[in-house]
């Protein structure tokens, strides 16, 4: 049992070690929070957990090898670039007004942030490298350990660790957000915007040269 509970603690220091490191997900989770306040951070995450679990049954299922190929890591890189690069784009370029962004209806307010994680996890190879690596070294540690009850403690390890990184990232965005007005509001998007295109690109070229 304090085994289990070790390695559930350490499944979380892990995650909490890759939540940390700026990324995609990160630059959306700021920009959202500011738009949309402190549900955004834990909306973004369930978006996250989304492909995760997805990711986690094509794992068990048998397709672990294709996940982390050559040929998967170069399709990935370059259309996951791209898609980045135009959510940059299109950030960099929003004129809207702090209370514009707001108003939005209450279908983009809720799924909006859930789609950003969605996107911000599949368009990052690296995200899929980690899973093929990493992850699916803790998921069969843990099924080895406790089977089943040990491949849950590492996903709630890790879902924890995501979840506690990124809402209180949201937390603080969305406090800021509070004293921020228009013209400050619009120099973030650009930097989050700036940062999504940069990260974009590295992600085409990186992995086209490896």
């Amino acid at each position: 049992m304090i085994e289990t509970i070790l390695f559930i603690a350490t499944s979380f220091l892990v995650g909490l070690s890759g939540s940390i490191v700026p990324g995609p997900m990160l630059t959306v989770t700021i920009s959202e929070s500011i738009k949309k306040g402190f549900k955004a951070g834990p909306l973004v995450v369930s978006g996250h957990i989304m492909v995760e679990i997805a990711l986690i049954i094509a794992i068990l299922a048998g397709l672990g090898w294709i996940i982390g190929s050559k040929i998967a890591s170069l399709v990935i890189g370059f259309v996951g670039g791209s898609v980045l690069v135009f959510m940059g784009i299109s950030t960099a370029k929003s004129q809207k007004s702090l209370s514009e962004a707001s108003k939005n209806d209450t279908m983009n307010q809720r799924y909006g942030s859930v789609v950003g994680g969605v996107i911000t996890s599949i368009s990052n190879p690296y995200f899929f490298i980690w899973w093929a690596t990493i992850g699916c070294a803790f998921m069969l540690k843990g099924l080895e350990l406790a089977g089943l009850f040990g491949l849950f403690g590492f996903l709630i390890g890790h879902w924890s660790a995501d979840l506690s990184w990124y809402s209180l990232v949201s937390f603080f965005s969305s406090r800021g957000s509070k004293i921020m007005n228009d013209r400050s509001y619009r120099t973030v998007m650009k930097i989050c915007g700036a940062f999504l295109i940069v990260l974009g690109v590295y992600f085409i070229i990186s992995t086209q040269m490896n």
